[in-house]
């Protein structure tokens, strides 16, 4: 069984392993960019690791551009 604190991290650890600030943490929840869920105790922002690991292999994995001739 997992726990909230492997399965879910805050946005300073979340921010850590994208390599991005916590702004764009916080930017990217509010645009439905990555899921948000709150703690039910004090209310912080968390973020589920599988969906981390999800947008890491995305940032990863280079976009085709096609260019036209």
């Amino acid at each position: 069984m997992t726990s909230l604190r492997t399965e879910f991290v805050l946005v300073k650890k979340a921010a850590e392993l994208l390599g991005v600030c916590p702004n764009t943490i916080r930017a990217w929840g509010a645009e439905g960019k990555l899921s948000e869920h709150r703690h039910p105790i004090n209310g912080y922002r968390m973020y589920k690791r599988d969906d981390i690991d999800r947008l890491l292999e995305q940032l990863r994995t280079p976009v085709q551009h096609h260019h036209p001739k």
